[in-house]
């Protein structure tokens, strides 16, 4: 039998084919939006088995597993690594049409050499053998990237975050180009039980005592000024919605001290907040020629009892269903008004979204640079080949998707970066079929160009890296 994964996967016709192997193939990677550990890569960490390095961390890998009714302690409990892998082994074969199919066999072939479904009859073997390969110097975190051709990485940290280890990587050999992009939610998110925590926390990092809002202004725009120093060019948020209910600097004033006393904002006050917090953060990411990422639409920590015993990020979240375009478009043109848009990523996560992102987008892009507002790759759940295509098909009608920045990893898995390698073969594929239909014209030069710009090229440019 055919392995799954061979050397022309997801390719079609001659044209994907051509496309890929002359044009996509052996270009860098850019990873510009991941949640790697910096420490990891600082450290260059080794692992002690492929349990540690693949399935620890993985909440896709865990949602599935739960899914198939494996018990919570092969997954995140404390079962043995090689228990939780053979876990993962029973699980694997009933992922098809899931992307982690795919996902997981292009790891084992791409990291390991190893071609041989998954399953429990093997578990054993590929355990061991990819244990023993893990072991040697080859498989330390910065040898992973190395080995994937990775360029450029873009971790995500708080404003509080110390930033000692990029501080280590940027003094350090490593070849590969280690940023970090600034993620501010927690100082936005006001109705959070812990919020007056949090603010404590940046005090302390900010070296400014937060006793009122122009304090928490002044904070973090030091906090932005002491990542700007140590390399970071990128801001993001994780948001349900981007809010627009505009009001009077002394209103969001009295809203901050209202919870700082220790008293409960309406969603009103709640949205009013976010909205002038925001904006200043806008100003802020203009100032300093950063690009702005917005991850929008997820619906996280659904399941309390599991949230109170595993924490966030543990597979407890799904899809929402917020009313995005119209405060989205205000936020944005309120920004662009006053010359102060940067570059701008949009993400959507439901993709009932996706029109209006190909368009909203075409509203900001104003011929000042190329693809100034960008919509970016498809995210988390809509991260497979149906979300794939239809958001690169939705960009293409609505859109150039010439001038797409193309795809992220968005992972916390140091074997995650094959994601790369199929999101190129997926988008050749696209372009071949067309180019076979007469769709496209035969001119594998010129359309070789565009895919080598969206697989590498215009993320170079994008960030000047």
């Amino acid at each position: 039998m055919k392995n799954l994964i061979h050397n022309n996967f997801l390719l079609e016709n001659k044209y994907a084919e051509l496309l890929y192997h002359e044009y996509a193939k052996t270009l860098p990677i850019i990873d510009y939006h991941n949640h790697l550990s910096p420490k990891a890569i600082a450290e260059d960490q080794r692992f002690e088995n492929i349990t540690e390095v693949w399935i620890a961390g993985d909440h896709y890998k865990w949602r599935a597993m739960r899914t198939l009714g494996i018990n919570e302690k092969y997954i995140t409990g404390d079962s043995s690594d090689e228990e939780k892998f053979n876990h993962w082994a029973k699980t694997l074969p009933f992922t098809l049409r899931n992307p982690l199919h795919h996902w997981s066999q292009l790891e084992l072939a791409r990291y390991f050499n190893e071609f041989e479904l998954l399953t429990p009859a093997n578990a054993q073997r590929i355990y061991q053998d990819t244990k023993a390969q893990i072991q040697t110097a080859n498989f330390s975190a910065r040898n992973l990237l190395t080995q994937m051709n990775v360029k450029v990485l873009c971790t995500t940290e708080d404003p509080i975050d110390t930033l000692e280890h990029h501080q280590q990587l940027i003094k350090s050999n490593f070849t590969v180009k280690v940023s970090t992009a600034f993620r501010p939610d927690k100082s936005i998110l006001i109705r959070n039980p812990d919020y007056n925590d949090y603010i404590d926390l940046l005090s302390i990092a900010a070296r400014i005592e937060i006793s009122d809002y122009d304090d928490l202004l002044q904070a973090l725009e030091k906090r932005i000024s002491f990542f700007h120093d140590n390399g970071c060019r990128l801001s993001d948020h994780g948001l349900t919605h981007v809010p627009y209910k505009i009001t009077d600097r002394a209103t969001v004033k009295k809203i901050f001290a209202k919870r700082r006393a220790g008293k409960k904002v309406s969603p009103l006050e709640e949205e009013q907040f976010q909205t002038a917090i925001l904006l200043f953060l806008g100003e802020q990411y203009h100032k300093k020629g950063w690009v702005q990422q917005f991850h929008l639409g997820a619906m996280r920590n659904n399941n309390t009892r599991m949230l109170l015993q595993l924490g966030p990020d543990t597979g407890w979240d799904s899809i929402g269903n917020y009313p995005i375009a119209h405060d989205l478009s205000r936020f944005l043109d309120q920004l662009d008004t006053h010359n102060q848009l940067s570059k701008t990523i949009l993400y959507n996560l439901n993709p009932s979204d996706n029109e209006m992102m190909a368009t909203m987008i075409g509203n900001f892009n104003d011929g000042s640079l190329k693809g100034k507002i960008q919509w970016g790759s498809g995210w988390w759940f809509l991260d497979q080949l149906d979300g794939m295509t239809n958001q690169i098909n939705t960009l293409s009608n609505m859109g150039l998707i010439s001038c797409f920045i193309g795809m992220l990893t968005d992972s916390r898995s140091f074997l995650s970066f094959p994601r790369h390698e199929y999101f190129r073969r997926l988008l050749c594929n696209i372009f071949g079929n067309e180019i076979e239909k007469g769709i496209l014209p035969n001119d594998p030069k010129w359309i070789g160009k565009i895919i080598s710009d969206i697989s590498f090229y215009n993320a170079k440019e994008y960030f000047n890296y």
